[in-house]
């Protein structure tokens, strides 16, 4: 009797575990992979942009595009024969419309040239509002939104190096006008006296499309203002209109756009875990010690709620 106590409490003591070792186990630091996890979390979480940096890092991203843009080897020969390629693929399917529209709009010289000026500018304004709209009044969306242009952008440089396609108004045997070089219209970086500083076989995929596509669908999915969403959507529509009336571009380079468009969200869920309107429109001030790497760790208190007028 007193072996068979024996044996069941030496059998109750193997296989029940001490609350000493439990408490201990329990108590023991978190190692390297759960630290390096909190700090991957505490970078995909929304925070509020800095000015400096948001200045800086957009100057320097848009001088690294252009300057590998315009390094990419201009491929005349092949740019041509891939805009034989783009018009008679458009002609299959009777979709080659380009043509028309261009000679249409430039008959009427007051539009043409609203158009030329358009096609200039308001692919750099239109962007640079509302990533500043953004900054001040959604600046948890902000970094998110953002990556969505810049994987975009990165994306399409792959295109312009892949594929040079030359602008249906640099096509030989064809009668597309280019507007710009007619109606000596200033500000256009691929004709005239500023042709040489940009290159000219880079239509493939079209960016006015992709970010006054990206600006469209921003506007729409956070405005709240009725007039400002349907301006949105209407944006990306009449700068398609744009690029088609003005020889800058064929529609196949807006499919292009858009394509790379879609990477770029991709890209921001991705990271982010979800898309830019289902984030919190503000998030708090960062206090000092780490406050958002602490808000992720267990059994941390809530974070502090964003001050009125955040």
């Amino acid at each position: 009797m007193g072996e068979s106590h024996v044996t069941t409490q030496e059998d109750r003591t193997a296989v029940t575990p001490s609350p000493l070792a439990v408490g201990a186990t329990a108590a023991e630091p978190p190692g390297p992979r759960p630290q390096w996890s909190w700090r991957l979390r505490s970078l995909r979480s929304p925070r509020r942009p800095r000015l400096w940096f948001e200045i800086l890092l957009i100057a320097v991203s848009y001088w690294l595009y252009s300057l590998v843009r315009n390094a990419v080897p201009e491929q005349k020969a092949a740019a041509l024969r891939n805009a034989d390629r783009i018009w008679s693929l458009e002609h299959s399917v009777g979709l080659a419309f380009e043509e028309t529209v261009n000679h249409a709009v430039n008959s009427v010289t007051w539009l043409i040239v609203s158009m030329n000026y358009y096609y200039a500018t308001l692919h750099f304004v239109i962007t640079i509002g509302v990533l500043i709209w953004l900054f001040r009044r959604q600046p948890g969306r902000y970094a998110a939104t953002r990556l969505i242009l810049f994987a975009t952008t990165a994306v399409a440089l792959l295109g312009y190096y892949l594929f040079p396609l030359a602008p249906p108004r640099l096509m030989r045997a064809t009668g597309f006008i280019d507007t710009v070089m007619l109606h000596e219209t200033w500000g256009s970086m691929a004709s005239g006296n500023f042709k040489h500083m940009s290159n000219q076989y880079a239509a493939m995929p079209s960016m006015h499309i992709g970010w006054s596509l990206w600006c469209g669908l921003t506007i729409c999915a956070l405005a709240t203002a009725p007039w400002a969403r349907i301006l949105g959507l209407l944006y990306p529509f009449v700068t398609l209109i744009v690029i088609v009336s003005t020889a800058n571009h064929f529609w196949l380079d807006a499919v292009g756009g858009m394509a790379c468009l879609t990477f770029g969200y991709a890209v921001s869920y991705g990271w982010y875990g979800s898309l830019p309107h289902r984030l919190p429109k503000v998030v708090p001030r960062s206090g000092a010690g780490g406050g958002r790497l602490r808000a992720l760790l267990p059994g941390s208190a809530p974070a502090a709620a964003p001050e009125p007028g955040d």
